[in-house]
């Protein structure tokens, strides 16, 4: 059977990716790379290829190249920070993975894959560096710490049993040292409660610096957390890592079920010890710093799943605070309603007096996956665009309308004046319901269960049970 793809078939595809990808001999000459790959040194392909890797990155050594060391040891190096100046002389940043390529059992060169993230790291160290100059010593009193965290608990809007008693506990926390564990669904107001505890203890002269940790690739992280050393890695600096900027304040790591295992190792152990050490450095930094943790998922789902180390949540989960839903606490929909349209009546300079009973009545029965800041960006992008005083059901985004015309159709199949079996009639919507849905996302489940807002495993049981052929095209 011919080859799916042929030489020039495969290199086009490969010429697509993002990540680079080089490959070189025993003897350290470029047999082969790719387009990104060649991007990353400002060069063309025909450049590269049958260059020896430290001409065309001269900046690297024998000891520092990722390629060379895994030529030399015959051992696969994976997600490698690795700093080089290009030709240019642009200082490049990628996360490496450099594996041996063997053939009939004798090592005949190297494959590696490299991820430019030149950008993010520019970012995240400016970041990091204005933070520094923020909370030296030089600043000009607590007034220049304060302004990081803004929020206090009299931003927290709602009157229901459910704020009463988050509240409460959170208030309680903040008379403590101890860690705190933030979780709830996206759209709940997790940083505003961090935000309130900090501002509201004894820390709340000293630093609030928050990092989210699914932002950053993982090498990265560690380095942005402890800081490093100068040489640590090729074209590291003396540079501070945020434990020692938050230090005697508060270090928020949101997201944290997305840090990887063996940094939530380190992590752990920094919370036990009280020490930190830069990355390459062998001198040791004492630090008193609160850590505040947040996820969008519970903790003990996030310990089962092997997203939390278990050791971690025990030393985190001192206080637990569950954020609700907005469909949990119903009561407060009428005050954040009103809270919000007077936000947004002095930031635009409008006079809206209220929702008109139609548009309200809709409002209340949406089902709010985005919480309580879905409900902020509505208010605020309807107020943007409508005319008059009262916010009326056309004013609304467009898919609230959309969804609005679905229900009133569903109506619309009630027979009048006649008749009928309740039972069949419901089977009948929910088959149109769902088989509309199902075939709108190309015959994917997930995608359908997510826009139908139930579970997989309930869905698939709704297709069985009601017939319809399905063959799960998942992405």
């Amino acid at each position: 059977m011919d080859s799916l793809l042929n030489k020039e078939d495969m290199e086009t595809v490969l010429d697509i990716l993002d990540e680079g990808i080089q490959v070189v001999n025993c003897d350290g000459v470029i047999v082969y790379c790719n387009e990104a790959a060649a991007d990353l040194d400002s060069l063309k392909k025909e450049e590269v290829i049958g260059s020896h890797i430290l001409e065309i990155y001269p900046s690297l050594t024998k000891e520092t190249s990722t390629l060379l060391e895994v030529l030399k040891t015959g051992k696969a190096i994976y997600h490698y920070q690795q700093d080089f100046l290009n030709y240019k002389g642009s200082k490049i940043t990628t996360i490496n993975s450099t594996i041996p390529l063997n053939k009939n059992g004798l090592l005949v060169g190297a494959l590696e894959l490299s991820r430019n993230i030149t950008q993010v790291r520019e970012l995240s160290e400016r970041l990091v560096d204005l933070q520094e100059k923020m909370y030296a010593q030089k600043a000009a009193g607590p007034q220049a710490v304060k302004g990081t965290a803004r929020y206090v608990f009299d931003d927290i809007i709602g009157e229901s049993p459910e704020i009463y008693e988050l509240k409460h506990k959170a208030m309680k926390a903040a008379d403590t040292n101890s860690s705190v564990i933030v979780y709830g669904n996206t759209g709940t107001g997790k940083e505003l409660v961090v935000q309130a505890i900090h501002n509201t203890s004894g820390r709340r002269d000293h630093p609030f610096i928050a990092q989210n940790c699914a932002a950053i690739p993982t090498a990265l992280l560690e380095s942005i957390l402890f800081g490093t050393v100068k040489g640590s890695f090729t074209g590291a600096d003396h540079r501070p890592g945020l434990f020692e900027l938050a230090n005697n304040g508060t270090l928020f790591l949101d997201e944290i079920n997305s840090m990887p295992m063996e940094l939530q190792a380190k992590l752990l152990r920094v919370l036990e010890e009280k020490f930190i050490r830069r990355v390459g450095d062998i001198k040791t930094r004492a630090i008193d710093v609160r850590i505040i943790a947040a996820m969008n998922m519970d903790p003990f789902q996030a310990v089962q799943e092997k997203k939390l180390r278990e050791d971690l949540f025990y030393r985190l989960n001192v206080v637990s605070l569950r954020l609700p839903d907005l469909m949990e606490r119903k009561k407060d929909f009428p005050v954040l309603l009103a809270h919000f349209i007077d936000k947004f009546n002095r930031k635009l300079d409008k006079k809206v007096v209220g929702v008109c009973q139609e548009a309200l009545d809709y409002l209340r029965n949406h089902s709010w996956p985005g919480n309580v800041r879905e409900l902020e960006n509505i208010i605020e992008g309807t107020m943007n665009v409508m005319d008059g005083q009262w916010i009326q059901v056309e004013d609304l985004p467009y898919y609230l309308q959309k969804r609005k015309k679905c229900k009133e159709e569903l109506l619309a199949e009630i027979p009048d004046g006649e008749r009928f079996s309740f039972k069949e009639l419901m089977s009948t919507m929910e088959r149109k319901v769902i088989t509309k849905v199902y075939h709108r996302t190309g015959g994917n489940i997930t995608k359908t269960a997510d826009r139908l807002s139930m579970p997989r495993q309930t869905l698939q049981y709704r297709l069985a049970k009601l017939g319809i052929a399905t063959e799960d095209k998942e992405e």
